[in-house]
C-alpha cells in the first residue's frame, strides 16, 4: 500500500477532496516520516505542531461543511529557514538571528500558501545566511543527502530538497541567488523553479538582515516539488496566475550547452545533459549543441561583481571596515598578480564603490541585450546545473579555498556557480529537474533556461524531460 507521504502533491489534493484522508492524518504523516528519518537527515530543524494541527483540523471541519477550500487545503508544507513564518522567525543559521522574537509575520510566499490552504509545520536548515552549497549552521547542525548520508544535499536549500526527496514534504519554498533553489534539487533528485528576477515578492526573506524588505538584486524566491506537475501547481500558487495547459514542445528549437573552455564538468553530468536532450528530441523538440554568444569569463566576472557586494551588505560593520582598510593593498596586490587564493579580489568586491557596482550593471545589461539575441532563435537552453554531483561534506575554512573533485581532478569550489550564474546574473528563470544518476546512484540534474517571464514554458519542457526519462527513484531510506 503506498504510503500518503509518497503521493505527488495533486494526489494528496485529490485524495484529501475525495475524503479519503483527512488533512489531520495527512500532516501527521508526514510528522511521523520526519521524526522516523531526523537523526539521519536532519533535514526539519524547527517545528510548531500545535499551530499545524489546529490549522488541519479547522480544514476538515470546513471542508465537511461543503466550504470553499483553496488550491493546497489541508497539504502540509515546509518551509526554508530562510523566510519567516508566523511563531517560527527565520534565522537563516546564523546564531545573532537564533533568539529573534517568534512574534513574526508570515513572509509574503509563506503567507501566499497559507492562504491557498498550506498547512505549514516545519522549517528546513540551511547555511549560515544561506551563503553556501552546502547545508550546515552553529545552530541546527548538518543536513545530510539523502542517497549518501556522507553527502552533502547542497544549499542553501539542502534541508528543502532532503525532506522532499524523503517524503517529508511534499512541497517547499525555497530561494536563489547564487545557485540555492538549483544545486539542491539537483544533488536530491527533485525539482526546482528559478523565476525571473522581480516575479515573487521577497518580503520576510532573510536575508537582508530582518526588518530590512528590500528587493535585492539577484535574489529570488521559488517553488521546489518532487515533479514538475507539482512544481507547477506552488508556481501558480505563489504567481497568483491561473495554471495553463500543459503544450506539446514539438517543433520548439532548443539549445543544448555542456562544453566551456576553463569549465571542467563530470562524465556523468554531460551524459545527463546530453540524455535530457535526447528526450527533448523524442518528443518532437529540434535539439542543437550551441550557446549564447557571451564571454562566459567575462559574464561571471559581472556576476561576481554583483552578487559579491550584496552578500557583504550583510556583514558586520566592524567586518567591513576592516575590509575597507585594506583596499590600497588589496588593489596592489590584484594587479600585480599577487592574490593566488583571490582573498584580496573577494575584499574589494565586497566593499565596491557605487560607480563600481553601476560599471558591473551596464555591462550586464550588454549580456542581457545578447541573451534576448539568442532566445529570437531558441526557446530554451538545456544545461548542467554544477559541475560534479553531490560531494562529501566539507566544512573547512575559508570557503573559497575549499576544493571539489570532477573525475579525478581537483577545481576550485567557487566553480560551483559556473553554469548557475547565466540564468542568475541575467534574471532569466532556470527550471532544475532529475535527468540521471550516477554509478553509485546519486542523482543528476540539469537546468532549462527560458527567456524572461518564460517561466510557463518551461514546465512543457521539464514534463518532456520527464516523460522521456521516466520517474525518478527515491532514495533507499
Amino acid at each position: 500500500m503506498t504510503s500518503p507521504t509518497e503521493l505527488s502533491a495533486r494526489d494528496m489534493e485529490k485524495a484529501l477532496a475525495e475524503k479519503r484522508i483527512s488533512a489531520r492524518d495527512l500532516l501527521d504523516a508526514h510528522m511521523a516520516r520526519n521524526d522516523a528519518l531526523h537523526a539521519q537527515l536532519n533535514a526539519v530543524v524547527a517545528t510548531d505542531r500545535e499551530r499545524a494541527r489546529k490549522d488541519a483540523a479547522a480544514i476538515d471541519e470546513a471542508r465537511a461543511k461543503g466550504a470553499t477550500l483553496g488550491p493546497l487545503a489541508g497539504i502540509p508544507m515546509t518551509i526554508k529557514d530562510g523566510y519567516d513564518v508566523e511563531n517560527m522567525s527565520a534565522t537563516a543559521g546564523a546564531p545573532a538571528f537564533a533568539n529573534r522574537t517568534k512574534d513574526c509575520a508570515d513572509a509574503e510566499l509563506v503567507a501566499r500558501v497559507r492562504k491557498a490552504g498550506a498547512v505549514i509545520w516545519g522549517k528546513t536548515n540551511v547555511p549560515l545566511m544561506l551563503g553556501d552549497f552546502q547545508s550546515y549552521n552553529a545552530i541546527y547542525g548538518t543536513t545530510n543527502n539523502p542517497f549518501d548520508l556522507s553527502r552533502t544535499p547542497g544549499g542553501s536549500s539542502g534541508g528543502a530538497a532532503a525532506a522532499l526527496a524523503t517524503g517529508i514534504t511534499p512541497l517547499e519554498i525555497g530561494s536563489d541567488i547564487g545557485g540555492s533553489l538549483r544545486h539542491p534539487a539537483n544533488f536530491c533528485g527533485v525539482c526546482s523553479l528559478k523565476p525571473t528576477w522581480g516575479a515573487l515578492p521577497m518580503k520576510g526573506h532573510v536575508p537582508p538582515p530582518p526588518g530590512i524588505d528590500a528587493e535585492l538584486d539577484l535574489g529570488v524566491g521559488g517553488p521546489m516539488a518532487r515533479n514538475t506537475d507539482d512544481l507547477k501547481l506552488l508556481w501558480s500558487v505563489l504567481n497568483g496566475t491561473p495554471e495553463k495547459p500543459r503544450r506539446d514542445v514539438k517543433g520548439a528549437h532548443v539549445a543544448l550547452w555542456d562544453e566551456e573552455d576553463g569549465w571542467p564538468l563530470a562524465a556523468a553530468v554531460r551524459q545527463s545533459v546530453s540524455d535530457a536532450g535526447r528526450a527533448l528530441e523524442k518528443a518532437g523538440a529540434h535539439v542543437e549543441r550551441t550557446k549564447p554568444a557571451l564571454a562566459m569569463a567575462e559574464m561571471m566576472e559581472t556576476y561576481l561583481d554583483l552578487l559579491t557586494p550584496i552578500i557583504g551588505g550583510g556583514f558586520p560593520e566592524n567586518l567591513r571596515q576592516s575590509m575597507a582598510a585594506t583596499r590600497e593593498a588589496d588593489l596592489a596586490a590584484v594587479r600585480d598578480g599577487r592574490d593566488p587564493t583571490g582573498q584580496a579580489r573577494y575584499r574589494l568586491r565586497v566593499m565596491a564603490s557605487d560607480a563600481e557596482i553601476l560599471a558591473a550593471q551596464r555591462l550586464r545589461q550588454q549580456q542581457k541585450d545578447r541573451l534576448a539575441e539568442f532566445f529570437r532563435d531558441y526557446d530554451a537552453i538545456i544545461m548542467p546545473i554544477t559541475p560534479v554531483p553531490a560531494f562529501p561534506h566539507d566544512h573547512s575554512n575559508p570557503m573559497n579555498a575549499r576544493s571539489i573533485t570532477v573525475d579525478g581532478k581537483s577545481a576550485p569550489y567557487m566553480q560551483m556557480l559556473n553554469w548557475i550564474a547565466l540564468a542568475t546574473s541575467l534574471h532569466a528563470p532556470a527550471l532544475a529537474v532529475p535527468a540521471g544518476r550516477t554509478a553509485e546512484g546519486l542523482p543528476i540534474g540539469i537546468q532549462i533556461v527560458g527567456p524572461w517571464q518564460g517561466e510557463d514554458r518551461l514546465f512543457d519542457f521539464g514534463a518532456a524531460v520527464e516523460d522521456g526519462l521516466g520517474p525518478f527513484p527515491s532514495p533507499a531510506l
